[in-house]
């Protein structure tokens, strides 16, 4: 078993915040406006993406946190607005990836942060700017 430092420890936590955050934040949209595209296909992306990164916490031997998020994620008006919010959560997501693969120089953790960081940038991030387009044409 290796030892992680406190600075890949903080970035799995970080990681693992944000995924269940992104989480909470389509399971919302879902409860709020019924099972809705693109946040449905998304939320079990995400249920995945926490799967991955619990694998992770199990293999180090580092306890799990749950997921504080339910209930204290933003709400929206409108699936317009939701998805609007979601373009900008996925940036700021990248960024987050690339900022915690700077803390880690080993291959199992990077290939994981490298997938998340992929998966947002190549699908989720895509699906959501369509939401937007989609839901823009409804509205004239």
């Amino acid at each position: 078993m290796h030892n992680l430092t406190e600075i890949e420890i903080n970035a799995l936590n970080a990681a693992l915040d944000d995924e269940y955050k992104a989480w909470s934040v389509y399971d919302q949209v879902i409860a709020d406006f019924g099972t809705v595209q693109p946040f449905s296909n998304i939320r079990a992306a995400e249920e995945r993406h926490i799967a991955a990164l619990h694998t992770l916490f199990t293999q180090y031997a580092l306890p799990i946190p749950e997921n504080s998020w339910p209930g204290k994620v933003e709400r929206f008006a409108s699936i317009h607005a939701a998805c609007e919010a979601a373009v900008a959560g996925e940036i700021a997501n990248s960024k987050m990836y690339d900022r915690l693969m700077k803390a880690t120089d080993r291959p199992d953790i990077l290939a994981v942060l490298q997938n998340l960081q992929e998966a947002s940038q190549q699908r989720h991030l895509p699906a959501f700017q369509r939401c937007i387009e989609r839901h823009a044409r409804q509205k004239r």
